[in-house]
């Protein structure tokens, strides 16, 4: 197992999130949207430009910026 920042994950490729490596009002939004440690998630697809990037968490899907999956620490 490694770990690597979401913004390098794959297309359907799975991990566990880690950790999430940034405070204030950005850290706080990443954690109300449930990425938090411990959390299972499967990135979707990416939008032609790379940016964002859509994952399946808790039977939901999110879009994040690259630079907001950057911050998230994510074990595959």
């Amino acid at each position: 197992m490694s770990v690597i920042n979401m913004r390098q994950m794959k297309k359907q490729q799975a991990g566990t999130i880690k950790a999430v490596k940034v405070g204030g009002e950005l850290g706080r939004r990443i954690r109300e949207m449930g990425l938090v440690p411990g959390t299972d998630i499967i990135i979707q697809g990416r939008a032609p430009l790379n940016d964002p990037v859509a994952l399946r968490v808790m039977g939901s899907t999110l879009t994040l910026r690259n630079n907001e999956a950057d911050h998230i620490l994510v074990e595959i």
